[in-house]
């Protein structure tokens, strides 16, 4: 049933008789839509964050030339040190295996005096080769 029939009022008999109204664009169209993605550049480019990092690289590299130069000065210092030292430790050391020597000689003579033919001192054996001498005690036992 219509308006018209229902509400006793004027007015259309149908759906039909309404005017009709279409709608459209606005005039002069609508405006483009944005489809494609458009992400704000935020931050340093590509080349500034190399270039950074290149220049963070190169600095770490000097620093680390610098600090084997310094290690090489001081190891040198010390091998020099060690070379000035050494023939003051070696006489040391000769005077003290030649106190040990002279301990052990005469504790041999004193315990194989009983033995004819027997040497003090004398290698028993017979290779012909030098041998250079023992570092620390030649014999614990002995004092």
């Amino acid at each position: 049933m219509t308006e018209s029939l229902v509400r006793k009022k004027p007015g259309m008999a149908s759906v039909r008789e309404m005017p009709v109204l279409q709608d459209g664009p606005p005039p002069g169209g609508f405006p483009p839509v944005r489809y494609a993605r458009r992400i704000p550049s935020k931050g340093p480019s590509a080349a500034a964050i190399f270039l950074t990092a290149f220049g963070a690289f190169a600095w770490g590299m000097y620093q680390v030339g610098k600090g084997n130069k310094i290690r090489r000065a001081l190891k040198e210092e010390k091998i020099a040190a060690r070379c000035a030292i050494l023939p003051i430790l070696q006489a040391e050391e000769d005077e003290r295996y030649v106190k040990e020597w002279k301990k052990y000689l005469e504790e041999e003579a004193r315990i194989m005096k009983d033995v004819p033919g027997w040497k003090v001192g004398e290698s028993v054996y017979h290779s012909g080769r030098w041998t250079p001498p023992a570092t620390g005690e030649l014999r614990p036992d002995v004092w």
